[in-house]
């Protein structure tokens, strides 16, 4: 998704307690950093403006959450709608950490001792052409990587409306040891688990676009 600059942003992230701009350093560590230590931690890469993270992170006080992008500027809005999530609520910023990662260099932030419970990848870029495809977040190469930090049956959470993406994605995780325990080519229809709806969701759901989506876990 493309994004103006926020020249705001930068500055305001820094002084986010809730921010971690250089998260490798909190790599196999993560449950220290969280006041909650011993609840499951769930991922979210490419958290975009932050709205799912924040309500999900506010709904259930009993787990933790990092929410994940790489774009300044996205990192900006999503600290900007996550701290307003959390002062409607008349709640303190303490199970969620927003952080500034390419999801490529994954390894670099979570490694085995993290053990994280669930990732949450929603509307992730297709890559639709061939030589970019390596780049998805569901790709097999990416899903190898997901199997070093995650715990034992973690879960991997996914929804797209690109059809080939998806039916791809499924390949992709039949082939690396994931089990998927449930899918919906129709997730307005088949309720697939409990949900909260993202920006994407309604844009296409508008446009009569189905979202698919699939619950895949480690066996």
């Amino acid at each position: 998704m493309r994004i103006r600059r926020r020249k705001w942003a930068k500055q305001e992230l820094e002084e986010a307690d809730f921010y971690i701009d250089d998260p490798t350093i909190c790599k196999n560590k993560w449950k220290e950093y969280f006041k909650n230590k011993d609840k499951p931690i769930f991922i979210e890469l490419g958290c975009g403006k932050g709205k799912f993270i924040a309500q999900l992170a506010v709904n259930n006080p009993d787990k933790n959450y990092i929410a994940a992008d790489m774009i300044e500027a996205m990192l900006g809005l999503s600290k900007r709608n996550i701290e307003s999530k959390y002062l409607e609520e008349k709640r303190d910023i303490d199970n969620l950490y927003l952080i500034r990662m390419n999801a490529e260099r994954i390894l670099d932030t979570f490694g085995k001792e993290d053990k994280i419970e669930r990732i949450y990848i929603n509307f992730c870029n297709p890559w639709p052409r061939g030589k970019h495809k390596k780049r998805r977040l569901t790709h097999s190469r990416q899903l190898e990587n997901y199997k070093t930090f995650l715990a034992q049956n973690g879960e991997i959470y996914f929804k797209t409306d690109n059809d080939e993406l998806f039916e791809e994605s499924i390949e992709y995780f039949e082939n690396t040891g994931f089990e998927i325990v449930s899918k919906t080519y129709d997730l307005q229809k088949d309720l697939i688990f409990e949900d909260i709806i993202t920006e994407h969701e309604i844009m296409y759901t508008e446009q009569n676009i189905k979202i698919k989506a699939l619950i895949a876990k480690l066996k």
